[in-house]
């Protein structure tokens, strides 16, 4: 099994640079928001292990949402975000990305703040990686290579198997006939059916320790958890009671590009980011909570789900800038409106967890009540806080998360020793 990483580097746009880096970014796209995979700065189709990758630029605008506190709000400047899913170790695709596509990285990254033509590429990458707080794998171990493969093994089998009625007893002479052509395609090396790689033994310790280190350090915490329990939701009422919601309409400008960026296949992108709460208690909550959310992703919802949305293929949780924001991220299947009446309907609770740290989230109770319950709030929230992606890639454009787990069925039925008749039938209609 190879495990699947997240990458991210954040460089502060230098002063005056802001359009000349818009028209670089514009030069790459096909479409509004769509990369073209081969384009000439940074053509992530030849990087065979990246699944999904995106460039933005990040401003400050809802920052200024803490001037509902009496805060000023900190000038952070423009960001040019890198971030992305990827095969194995991110460090090792960043080495790669800096040395197959140098040129067009360093045209990119010329417009930030501390990078000049001497400047050495990979090394100012790492320099520039943030750490990703919580991050969710829709299918741990499902490789790029994988997911291409097992779709062009349903093509083929698709365009062999019969669209009409399989007569009684007859499923399993059919499976034979098909097996026998998809081998005489391996053999001859027009398809493929690699073997899954064994991971590595420093991921699985990984994995481990994480895995049990975790719960516990909250069993060796919980004495002084209990002793602070009462204090604990005591100022969380307080702050719920008190805190200000703000939900206004989004900008009619700014959801017009939303707009124009979405629903042009069968994947969406979804980007948010704002500041969290003034105040020590909501800036010591966040790093807890979202270390929970990183754990229960990494050891629980790991394959098809997180709870109960089964749509999104990978998600993040970043904090920013010592903690004053925190960056959300995800590749999802389906509409935007959709894909938000999901979480409305099925996980508003931990939206609330995390996002109502948040200044201005529709006012919750008890941490996870309310909040996105209320969805006329929500709706508004999530789009004003929503950020433009100004290019997007997808490594598998109109493979959605439901095609690839019926093509892990067929590759299995393909695997698999002889059938049933009813078995075999079964197998056929996955076709």
């Amino acid at each position: 099994m190879t495990p699947q990483s997240p990458f991210l580097v954040v460089a502060s746009v230098a002063a005056g640079r802001e359009a000349g880096l818009r028209a670089l970014l514009a030069e790459m796209n096909s479409a509004p928001g769509v990369v073209d995979p081969d384009n000439p700065v940074l053509p992530f189709g030849r990087f065979e292990r990246v699944h999904f990758a995106r460039l933005m630029v990040l401003d400050q605008t809802t920052m200024a949402d803490l001037s509902l506190y009496g805060v000023s709000p900190p000038d952070l400047g423009l960001r040019l975000v890198l971030l992305g899913d990827c095969d194995g170790p991110a460090r090792t695709l960043l080495d790669e990305l800096a040395a197959g596509a140098e040129d067009g990285l360093r045209r990119l990254f010329g417009h930030c703040e501390g990078f000049d033509p001497g400047t050495g590429l990979a090394a100012w990458l790492h320099a520039h990686s943030r750490p990703t707080q919580a991050n969710y794998v829709n299918w741990l171990g499902r490789t790029v290579c994988q997911i291409h493969e097992e779709s062009a093994l349903q093509r083929f089998l698709s365009a062999r198997v019969p669209r009409m009625p399989v007569a009684s007893g007859e499923a399993r002479r059919r499976r034979r006939e098909l097996i026998e052509a998809a081998r005489a395609e391996q053999r001859a090396g027009r398809l493929r059916l690699s073997a899954p790689q064994p991971a590595p033994l420093g991921w699985w310790l990984g994995n481990l320790a994480h895995a049990l280190g975790v719960p516990l350090l909250a069993l060796l915490v919980s004495p002084m958890l209990l002793l602070a329990a009462p204090w604990f939701v005591w100022r969380l009422r307080s702050l719920e009671r008190s805190d200000p919601e703000h939900c206004p309409p989004p900008e009619a400008g700014h959801l017009r590009a939303l707009r124009e960026l979405e629903d042009r296949g069968l994947t969406n992108q979804f980007t948010a980011v704002g500041p969290v709460k003034p105040g020590a208690f909501r800036h010591a909550l966040v790093p807890v909570l979202l270390l929970a959310i990183d754990w229960g992703a990494r050891h629980i919802f790991h394959r098809g789900h997180l709870a109960r949305v089964q749509t999104i293929h990978f998600a993040r949780w970043v904090v920013l800038d010592g903690g004053a924001r925190v960056l959300f991220c995800s590749n999802y299947d389906g509409i935007h409106e959709a894909y938000m009446d999901d979480f409305i309907n099925k996980v508003a609770w931990g939206l609330n967890l995390i996002f109502s740290n948040g200044v201005g989230w529709p006012r919750t109770d008890w941490l996870v009540a309310r909040g996105a319950r209320r969805e006329g709030c929500f709706k508004k929230y999530q789009r004003a806080h929503q950020v433009p992606s100004q290019v997007w890639y997808d490594a598998y454009p109109g493979v959605t998360l439901n095609d690839m787990r019926r093509n892990r069925r067929i590759r299995e039925g393909l695997e698999q020793g002889e059938m049933g008749e009813d078995q075999a039938l079964a197998w056929l209609r996955l076709l």
